[in-house]
């Protein structure tokens, strides 16, 4: 009787298995049915990148040292004097000018080259966000504003800029944008003021309270040894800004470092950030004005250390890319997923597609900071990351692929038996793409 029982629960998970893939199947196949651009998108495009070989030694006993470990295409990456570096960061000649968007292919994507805003300079909006203002109809991209002289601010410190402050560029179609200006800037004077240049602002996110009219911005505040671990908060009346800093905490009363936020269909935004040494991550709801932290709040990825969260939405289910904690250097992307945002999330893999092996376990070069839905486009999305150049952080670089939710999972979840009941979350390298022509904004 036992065994007989055993097998009929096997049945029933088997069935359950069974009928769940035949679910996410169906729903993607009624995705690509209705729109024909999925295809194209998941054609992706393969990478044949090879490492070049060291430079002979002169010495003549070169030879007869121990041969140290062949270099990898990270190591390459990571090395400024690399023969193969024009291949991650593309000269100023290759930079994709949508003012003159015939001569480059118009509307398309180019993940890693220099991209221009209207006036012919580069974007400089990293670790960045999106807002789409329903009020003007324009998206609104923020991040950091990294235009400054590359440093270290002690012999071991990490590559840094001093504060400049938080660019904003607005668009209609998610291609073409115009610097707004810097909404946010630095304490030139007051070294005791969070924003001081020589102290630490990065990911900014914006959203809009319709109780209040303000655009409120979170980001990270820390000091030049990054021991602040803090949250900073401004607002304003304008997307464009500018925006009234008010003051920075640590949320809940633990350290917090790499953030985003995130806001639900019910208005209610959460605050999500990585913490206790960057070994686990924090999410929580924030009060109904914006300006701070319930005191709910729930621990989740405990000792997977991941940073760089990045949050969406679709058909009821939360979804996360996250990175690991290396610095400057890539590493590879992990997708998770939940039924409630506050847990319990579970890890599904990587989801990057294409271009070789290398460039998924590094996440393409990149690391993640957003994730735009596409109204209209059900389980589409635009997964934002930035490709960091640590030598000349003014000179990194964005890559922006296309993220799509749909199709059976193809691996198991890391601690529950069986498949998860989602569909699978996938982004696909591209060396270039394009939205549909169809899409634009909605009025």
């Amino acid at each position: 009787m036992v065994w007989s029982l055993v097998g009929l629960l096997l049945m029933l998970q088997l069935y359950s298995f069974a009928s769940r893939r035949n679910v996410v199947r169906g729903d993607i196949q009624l995705h690509v049915s209705r729109h024909p651009l999925v295809r194209e998108l998941e054609q992706v495009e393969e990478e044949n990148i090879q490492v070049p070989p060291p430079k002979k030694k002169k010495s003549p006993h070169a030879a007869k040292r121990r041969r140290k470990r062949s270099a990898t295409l990270i190591d390459e990456f990571l090395n400024e004097n690399s023969q193969i570096r024009h291949v991650f960061f593309p000269d100023m000649k290759s930079a994709v000018d949508p003012v003159k968007g015939v001569e480059n292919g118009s509307h398309h994507y180019y993940p890693g080259k220099i991209w221009l805003d209207t006036e012919g300079n580069p974007i400089q909006a990293h670790g960045g966000g999106m807002l789409y203002d329903e009020r003007s109809n324009t998206y609104y991209w923020y991040g950091e504003y990294k235009d400054g002289p590359t440093y270290r601010a002690y012999k071991r410190g990490a590559a840094r800029v001093d504060v400049i402050g938080v660019g904003c560029y607005s668009s209609k179609d998610l291609w073409t944008w115009k610097n707004q200006g810097i909404v946010l800037a630095a304490e030139q004077t007051n070294e005791t003021h969070d924003l001081h240049k020589s102290n630490v602002l990065e990911r900014p996110k914006v959203v809009f309270n319709e109780k209040t009219g303000k655009y409120v911005m979170w980001m990270h505040i820390d000091d030049a040894n990054y021991t602040k671990a803090s949250v900073g908060i401004a607002i304003s009346d304008y997307p464009t800004g500018p925006f009234e800093y008010l003051h920075s905490q640590r949320p809940h009363g633990f350290d917090s470092r790499d953030m985003t936020i995130f806001k639900d269909d019910d208005g209610v935004v959460y605050l999500i950030y990585s913490s206790q040494d960057n070994s686990e991550l924090h999410i929580g709801p924030l009060t109904s004005d914006y300006l701070d932290v319930q005191p709910d709040m729930r621990r989740i990825l405990i000792g997977q250390h991941r940073e760089a969260p990045a949050l969406f939405k679709y058909q009821g289910t939360y979804y996360m890319i996250t990175s690991g904690c290396t610095g400057w250097a890539p590493n590879e992307a992990l997708a998770h997923a939940a039924e409630s945002i506050m847990g319990p999330w579970e890890t599904m893999g990587n989801p990057c597609i294409g271009g070789n092996k290398m460039f998924r376990l590094a996440t393409f070069f990149a690391q993640s900071t957003f994730v735009v839905p596409l109204p209209g486009i059900p389980g589409s999305y635009i997964f934002m990351a930035d490709r960091w150049n640590p030598a000349e952080l003014r000179n990194s670089r964005y890559v922006w692929l296309p993220l799509i939710v749909g199709g059976p999972p193809d691996r198991p979840l890391e601690y529950n038996f069986g498949f998860p009941p989602w569909p699978r979350v996938s982004i696909y390298w591209h060396k270039k793409w394009r939205l549909p022509s169809s899409w634009k904004v909605s009025k």
